[in-house]
């Protein structure tokens, strides 16, 4: 019988054993919306990276770089995190390094120990799913959160992927997680109105991004940790770039 936990922020990790488990990152606004957006774009690989100086320095090394901090784009990077920013195909075949505020130091976190770590997003959520379903795998959902805080959007999606697998678990933070997705599926962006992140991208004029990191299923692609580069599976290479969903 496969085992679902959840944890809800990063700053408790350390109360899971990663051994063996497939870990799902999401952190729906933005870093895991932006990720599966670029590379289901045509991006080549993202390189995840905690650091903001490490990141600027892949700069030297030829890469695009892309850097947020508390909802905006850091200086002297290319790009920010917004995943709308991908879907005119601009960046295929660029490999980018990523630093974000929440999502990155997530993956940092969990590739040290677990068996392979996925990207969630609502984006390609039933692929993600489905994926996992073919594996025999144990499976964590971390939800990066909002500076080791509890957020509700990343628990919205947690819920959604639980409810999708249908896993057996005792875990009283999935439980929560699934309540409050069937609560919230039927208008997810009227009840993240009030969502402080939300409320974040909001004062940054960012209300088109919250619109897009809701929407389920634009890809079928699977976006996963080879090493320390994040990439599309091997079947799903060929489909990238192509049939990119409109959005004003």
């Amino acid at each position: 019988m496969r085992i679902l936990e959840t944890c809800i922020s990063p700053e408790l990790i350390h109360l899971y054993d990663l051994k063996d488990k497939t870990v799902v990152i999401v952190d729906i606004f933005r870093a895991s919306s932006t990720m599966v957006t670029a590379l289901s774009s045509g991006v080549e690989s993202i390189m995840p990276v905690e650091d903001l100086e490490i990141c600027r320095s892949f700069k030297n090394k030829g890469w695009l770089i892309a850097g947020e901090r508390n909802g905006k784009k850091a200086d002297g990077f290319d790009l920010g995190n917004s995943p709308l920013s991908y879907l005119n195909g601009k960046y295929q075949g660029c490999k980018i390094a990523m630093t974000t505020t929440n999502g990155t130091k997530a993956i940092v976190l969990a590739k040290a120990a677990a068996n392979e770590v996925l990207i969630g997003s609502f984006l390609n959520l039933s692929t993600t799913a489905k994926y996992i379903k073919s594996r025999e795998n144990d499976v964590l959902i971390l939800c990066a959160g909002w500076k080791g805080k509890y957020n509700i959007e990343d628990a919205l999606f947690a819920g959604a992927l639980s409810l999708g697998l249908n896993f057996h678990h005792d875990c009283d933070a999935t439980l929560a997680m699934e309540t409050l997705y069937q609560t919230a599926e039927n208008n997810l962006l009227s009840f993240l109105k009030k969502a402080s992140h939300a409320k974040r991208l909001q004062n940054h004029q960012l209300e088109k991004d919250i619109d897009f990191c809701l929407a389920r299923d634009q890809f079928d692609t699977l976006v996963k940790l080879y090493g320390d580069q994040l990439k599309l599976t091997s079947t799903d290479i060929q489909k990238s770039g192509t049939n990119l969903p409109k959005f004003p």
